[in-house]
């Protein structure tokens, strides 16, 4: 199928899917007249690299983790799986210094609340 159905199909842009074949995350051949094909197992293998985006996984991380969905070794599977985790507590991390720097914007933002009434008129 040519981009603008796998688009269609997977409802990818063709922009995003270009990018995937860029990272070397998607792939197809070529016609004769240069478009790009793809085999209708790419609709599914798109499915998975959206999820992994979703996730808030790079491209970098997601071309390590996609030999996993075209394997059955069962190292392969703990790689990914190792990934994974990794990559969760990374995002835990995160999420405790977005917490902890709110918190301190609230800090702020009281701080200034307080200086505010105190300067108003009145």
């Amino acid at each position: 199928m040519r981009i603008g159905e796998l688009a269609r199909r997977t409802g990818v842009s063709a922009r995003s899917l270009r990018y995937y074949e860029q990272q070397g995350l998607l792939h197809s051949s070529r016609s004769v007249g240069g478009q790009r094909l793809y085999m209708m197992a790419e609709v599914a293998r798109v499915r998975v690299i959206r999820q992994l985006f979703d996730a808030g996984l790079s491209s970098k991380v997601i071309a390590r983790l996609l030999p996993c969905v075209d394997s059955d070794d069962v190292d392969v599977a703990e790689d990914a799986f190792t990934t994974m985790v990794g990559e969760r507590n990374r995002l835990t991390a995160d999420i405790t210094r977005l917490v902890e720097a709110r918190d301190a914007l609230d800090e702020l933002i009281e701080v200034n609340t307080r200086h505010r009434l105190r300067r108003a008129p009145g």
